[in-house]
């Protein structure tokens, strides 16, 4: 009230109201809260590279790095590229469907309700149709309300829950093509995974901070900066508020409803890159080499790591076709532990009744994350219980949590000791299991498992994945939406607008 009585501020107020109806305009522009037809139509109104360029040096990596992503959305993909990536589009929808059943999923879905923005972007499993950004952080929150989501060992990364959700937030602003938008998040993979590629496999131990926090923020801002169109300068500005927002720590392990996890591995993620790509888009202009000269991306976050790792082989090494589809919807870690009884069980059929001790051995590391936790799909003694009882280990037998007191699942749960091993753990980020099983006879039954299905090493095939998808969505959706999603999704490339796909990731 005191401003409004202030006559000396209400006359400087007016005088400088043409300069405050730009600044709006710049940032309903940037968030996305600007109509679409405006955006598309006006070209005229984005600010040029040119008019903004400053004086600043941009070092070699980062102008290559920029100038191959600004390419991206017109360049083709090999066809196993492109095939790759399908398969990872149609997971993570998947796991994103299939979360929204899980209290990380509810939880996300609650918020986008209550703050939703304009209606430009789908939210998957709803009715709501929010802004980019919001719609970005839900379905990322969606993405890994669970363990059922891609992983990309080389990074310490989960990518796909961050980069497929920001791709079709930013894809379905600006309206972009199928073929687009599976190259915005191949771009994706292999832009964010570089980045904690070479800050190497000791960052999270030695830093408290978290590789799932960078790798896939960066993915999600290279997908969606390859969505919105930026060219080679925007896409440096891009990097650099994208570098600013760099956060996340380890303590996300000791998250026991996986909320908060959700939202460092996905969510803020996705919500962070997008927001990146809309400011950048809106004519923000900032740092241009965020990644050399003083006070650089790797001064802060690991100064013996080699810059140059994030321009190598790009272009050839696609990092999509090195990262997994988990075939078991449970903790990474586990993965290998229940190819391996699954393995044993083949070759020398038994059952829990017959079963004395079993012993896994994991990477020092990898057991922490899956000791005893008081989630079903991220414990690994429950899930060998699980999986001894029932001979296999499907998505609600890992997300029964009333189940984890069952007497007999005890029973079997006390058979099982989890060894950490300091061998193993110097392979990583190879995820190892040895698996031994005494049998009340004095049978003993050991397999090591090196490479997990659905490792690029030992991939699932189209259909393996396909059943997984449909075991996730059928449930949510029905049996013949399933079908159509699934369908759709393998022929993406066909889709002239990602728009299209809205009726089949929302209820009806």
């Amino acid at each position: 009230m005191a401003r409004e009585k202030d006559g000396e501020i209400l006359k400087a107020a007016k005088g400088a109201e043409f300069a405050r109806r730009h600044w709006l305009k710049a940032a309903a522009f940037a968030t996305g809260s600007f109509p679409i037809s405006g955006i598309v139509a006006g070209a005229a109104m984005r600010p040029s590279a040119a008019s903004a360029a400053g004086t600043e040096t941009v070092g070699p990596v980062m102008k290559a790095l920029s100038t191959y992503m600004s390419e991206a959305n017109g360049k083709a993909l090999p066809d196993e590229v492109t095939e790759k990536t399908k398969r990872h589009v149609l997971d993570t929808l998947a796991a994103m469907i299939s979360g929204s059943a899980l209290p990380p999923g509810r939880a996300a879905l609650d918020f986008a309700m209550e703050y939703g923005g304009r209606e430009v972007a789908t939210v998957v499993a709803s009715k709501l149709v929010t802004g980019p950004i919001e719609a970005a952080l839900t379905n990322a929150m969606l993405a890994h309300a669970d363990e059922t989501d891609d992983s990309h060992p080389g990074s310490q990364s989960h990518p796909g829950c961050a980069v497929i959700p920001a791709a079709l937030a930013a894809g379905e602003q600006f309206g972009i093509s199928g073929e687009h938008f599976l190259r915005a998040v191949t771009l994706g993979y292999d832009v964010g995974t570089r980045f904690t590629i070479i800050v190497g496999e000791r960052y999270e131990s030695e830093t408290h901070r978290s590789t799932h926090s960078i790798a896939p923020l960066f993915g999600a801002a290279a997908a969606a900066g390859c969505a919105t169109r930026l060219d080679a300068r925007e896409m440096r500005l891009l990097i650099g508020y994208t570098a600013q927002q760099c956060s996340g720590l380890t303590a996300w392990r000791r998250d026991s409803e996986h909320v908060q996890k959700a939202f460092a591995f996905g969510a803020m993620n996705a919500r962070s890159g997008v927001t990146s790509a809309l400011l950048v888009r809106g004519g923000w202009t900032g740092v241009e080499d965020i990644l050399s000269g003083t006070d650089n991306f790797f001064q802060a976050f690991e100064p013996a790591a080699d810059p140059a790792g994030l321009v190598q082989k790009l272009g050839e090494r696609f990092e999509i076709m090195r990262t997994n589809i988990k075939k078991w919807s449970v903790g990474s870690p586990i993965q290998a532990a229940l190819d391996g009884i699954e393995a044993l069980r083949a070759e020398h059929p038994f059952t829990a009744e017959k079963v004395q001790e079993v012993k896994i051995r994991l990477a020092t590391d990898e057991a922490n994350i899956v000791d005893n936790r008081e989630i079903p799909g991220i414990s690994l003694q429950h899930m060998v219980a699980v999986m001894l009882l029932d001979k296999t280990v499907t998505f609600r037998s890992a997300h029964d949590v009333a189940r984890m007191k069952d007497a007999e699942i005890l029973r079997q749960r006390a058979k099982v000791q989890l060894i950490k091993d300091e061998e193993l753990q110097n392979l990583m980020p190879l995820r190892v299991a040895i698996v031994d099983i005494q049998l009340a006879d004095g049978t003993q039954l050991t397999r090591r498992v090196d490479n997990v299905r659905g490792t690029p090493e030992n991939p699932m095939t189209r259909e393996e994945i396909v059943a997984k998808a449909t075991d996730l969505i059928a449930p949510v959706f029905g049996a013949v939406r399933a079908g159509k999603l699934v369908d759709r999704v393998m022929n993406l490339e066909k889709v002239k607008n990602i728009r299209e796909m809205r009726p089949l990731l929302q209820y009806a």
